[in-house]
């Protein structure tokens, strides 16, 4: 149903670091980029490498905010290393922790997630829903 989400952020540059870090630990890349130094309206698209972008950031300086209470994205990962791996790349590179991950019963016997806040306040999760 969805095409692309696209999240507004304060600056591009810091958050690119962090995209590019947390996407790749889930298998995405930066598939597009529209960088001009100094110019608003500036932004990168991440997805499969290879193909059209799923998630778009761009920046909004200070009129960007994130949405509120109950808003979150979630990625799909391939494993539940993969959510491990995101979750650590997502803190090293500026994120906040909001949920380790491990495996989240109230949404299932196999549900294995992890959540972080990005540098902007945004709300995202990793999610792997198979048996291990």
């Amino acid at each position: 149903m969805l095409h692309h989400l696209s999240l507004g952020v304060h600056s591009l540059d810091r958050a690119v670091v962090f995209y590019d870090a947390a996407m790749a630990a889930l298998g995405y890349a930066r598939v597009w980029s529209d960088i001009r130094p100094g110019e608003p309206g500036q932004a990168v698209g991440y997805g499969l490498p290879g193909g059209g972008d799923k998630l778009a950031i761009k920046e909004l300086g200070v009129a960007a905010h994130p949405p509120g209470p109950g808003f979150h994205i979630a990625f799909a990962a391939s494993s539940r290393a993969a959510v491990d791996r995101f979750h650590a790349a997502a803190l090293a590179a500026g994120g906040t922790d909001n949920g380790a991950p491990g495996l989240r019963a109230q949404y299932g016997p196999d549900y294995y997630a992890a959540f972080v806040i990005d540098p902007d306040g945004h709300r995202i999760e990793a999610v792997f829903k198979w048996p291990a």
